[in-house]
């Protein structure tokens, strides 16, 4: 039995009432930064949302990748390209893909689509680095935790080897009870199944898990978890919390050609 109230800690939305306002910022500069630098659209699958916006850099350097959030039920890749502005200023290419929501498929199902698109982006023979906000965070951790030889015998093991999360969640169990699963029909057993928390990851990877220092207490935790774990596990782990910012800021540093975030992803892909 525990005493935490999981709907509070983990309700974004109620805890940051300006989302709307913020949210809507997200749409606006994205369409802005999509005007000004097209994307080249790739295709991982045969659905509609099955597709990668490539903001590109130097053709021949790294991909840094970025998943967007939205609790595995709202959004897509298209409020989220701004996102790139940062990196492309210093030549870094940068993947953005969508993928389907709950609860029209299962956050395994989801899993397994960025898998998907994170084969067809091996194809460029490029390295990569895997990024992503809230539930892509979690993503992010599922996909450095992933045995790509297991997933196509042609995958180097080492196809992902860095992630940076930003206020991820990677023990879904204590959304079972909560409000946000009425979408994700997660039971404890299938939310442990998809918590990469509880995966193997690889020796020798690295795992950045950042946060906003305004965010809920569970949050923090479960950033701070994850690097220990892991951090036992051989993987390199680095926790850090970003001033000022709460759930729907966090991503803004990646905007910012000069920010302390895009200089640690910059670092990662070897630039």
């Amino acid at each position: 039995m525990t005493d935490i109230d999981y709907e509070i800690e983990y309700n974004n939305r109620a805890r940051v009432p300006e989302n709307p306002v913020l949210m809507a910022g997200w749409a606006r500069d994205a369409a802005a930064y999509r005007e000004q630098n097209p994307a080249r659209t790739i295709a991982y699958g045969p659905g509609a949302r099955h597709r990668i916006d490539l903001f590109r850099g130097d053709r021949d350097g790294p991909i840094v990748v970025f998943i967007h959030g939205g609790y595995w039920q709202a959004l897509d890749g298209s409020s989220f390209s701004h996102c790139a502005r940062g990196l492309n200023a210093h030549g870094v290419s940068v993947a953005i893909p969508s993928y389907d929501l709950c609860p029209s498929v299962t956050v395994g199902a989801i899993i397994e689509q960025m898998r998907a698109a994170t084969r067809e982006l091996a194809r460029h023979g490029r390295p990569l680095v895997i990024s992503g906000h809230s539930a892509g965070g979690h993503l992010a951790a599922c996909l450095l935790a992933t045995d790509w030889p297991t997933i196509a015998a042609e995958l180097p093991r080492n196809l992902v080897s860095a992630a940076y999360a930003i206020s991820g969640l990677f023990d879904l169990v204590p959304l079972v009870g909560t409000s946000i699963n009425k979408a994700l029909r997660l039971n404890e057993a299938s939310a442990r199944a998809a918590s990469p928390l509880f995966w193997s990851p690889r020796e020798g990877t690295i795992l950045d898990a950042v946060i906003g220092e305004s965010e809920s207490a569970e949050y923090l935790r479960q950033s701070r978890t994850i690097v220990e774990q892991w951090g036992k596990a051989g993987v390199a782990t680095r926790f850090g919390t970003i001033a000022d910012a709460n759930h729907f800021t966090a991503i803004g540093p990646l905007a910012d050609p000069d920010s302390a975030m895009v200089a640690r992803l910059k670092e990662l892909a070897g630039r």
